[in-house]
C-alpha cells in the first residue's frame, strides 16, 4: 500500500492513501493546486517525514503521527432500529465519512454504500445527540427514502446519456486522462480483479458487484487512453462471437472448431485441453 506525502502550497503538508478522495473530494483542491512530495509504502517513515516537513515549512504540526491515526481509521458507527449514530461531532462527520468511502451501512431499511452523495445527504440531515455533543445521528427511514429517490434519479440520468460517457466525463474532470497512463490503469485493473477474486471466494455478492463495476470503469478509461471507445471494443467482441457455435465443457464454452480439434487430438479424454479455448 502506498502513502502519499502531499503539499498544498501556503496551506499544509499531509499524508493520505488516496489523493483524489482526501485532497480533491474532501478538501476541494484541484490536482493542479497541490504537489506530491514523496510516496512510500513505509508508514513509519512517511509519518515521521510528515512531521519533519511540517516543521521545516512552518505549518501547523500534527499532534498525532499519521500511523497512529491510521490504527483507528475505521469509523465505528452504531446502528439501531431507528437511527445510525456516528462517533464524532456533527461538524466532523463529513470529513470522517469521506475517509470511509465504500464502507457499508446496513440498516433495517436498506443497505447503503458510503458515497460522496450519501455523505452530502447525511451532512444536511445530521442531528446532534442531546446526551453527547460528540455524537450525531440520522434517521434510518429518512436515509432509505432518500436512497430510493436518488436511485430513481440516477436511472433517469443514465437513460438519457451513456453511462460510459459519464465515466469518461468523470475521469476527465479528475485529470485521470491528462496525468495517468495505460500502464497504471492496467495495474488498477489487476487490483480490481483481485478484489473480484476475493468476492467470489467469499461468495460476497455486494463485493462482486462493486468489483465488476470498478473493472468496467477502469476498462472504459484504458480504452480512452488508447484512443478507443469501450462501446466499440464491446461491439467488436460481440460481432465476433454472436454467430459462434460450440458447447460447454467442464464449465467452459469451447468453439466448435476448437472442440472438434480437442476431441480429435485427445480422444475420449476431453478434459485435458479445453481451458485455452475459451470465449
Amino acid at each position: 500500500m502506498s502513502y502519499y506525502l502531499y503539499h498544498i502550497p501556503g496551506k499544509k503538508i499531509g499524508v493520505t492513501k488516496s489523493l483524489a478522495r482526501r485532497v480533491e473530494q474532501q478538501q476541494g483542491y484541484d490536482s493542479s493546486e497541490y504537489e506530491i512530495i514523496e510516496e512510500s509504502d513505509d508508514i513509519d517513515y512517511i509519518s515521521n517525514r510528515e512531521i519533519e516537513l511540517q516543521k521545516l515549512y512552518g505549518y501547523r504540526v500534527d499532534e498525532t503521527l499519521y500511523k497512529n491515526l491510521n490504527q483507528n481509521r475505521s469509523m465505528r458507527i452504531n446502528i439501531t432500529e431507528q437511527t445510525t449514530t456516528f462517533p464524532c461531532p456533527a461538524s466532523k462527520v463529513k470529513g470522517r465519512l469521506m475517509d470511509e468511502l465504500g464502507m457499508i451501512i446496513q440498516t433495517g431499511h436498506n443497505r447503503h454504500k458510503v458515497t460522496p452523495e450519501l455523505v452530502s445527504w447525511i451532512e444536511k440531515n445530521i442531528v446532534t445527540s442531546q446526551f453527547n455533543e460528540d455524537r450525531c445521528y440520522v434517521y434510518n427511514k429518512a436515509m432509505s427514502t432518500w436512497a430510493k429517490k436518488d436511485m430513481v434519479n440516477i436511472d433517469k440520468q443514465i437513460s438519457h446519456s451513456s453511462v460510459f460517457q459519464r465515466i469518461r466525463d468523470w475521469a476527465e474532470e479528475r485529470g485521470i486522462y491528462n496525468q495517468g497512463d495505460s500502464r497504471t490503469q492496467y495495474i488498477k485493473l489487476m487490483e480490481e480483479a483481485g478484489e473480484l477474486a476475493q468476492g467470489l471466494l467469499k461468495k460476497d455478492k455486494p463485493e462482486i458487484m462493486d468489483a465488476i463495476g470498478d473493472m468496467v470503469v477502469v476498462l472504459t478509461n484504458l480504452a480512452h487512453m488508447e484512443g478507443m471507445d469501450i462501446e466499440d471494443c464491446v461491439q467488436s467482441a460481440y460481432t465476433e462471437i454472436k454467430h459462434r457455435q460450440g458447447k460447454m465443457v467442464n464449465g467452459t464454452f469451447v468453439k466448435s472448431t476448437d472442440c472438434d480439434n480437442t476431441i480429435t487430438n485427445s480422444g475420449p479424454s476431453l478434459n485435458s485441453n479445453v481451458t485455452s479455448n475459451t470465449l
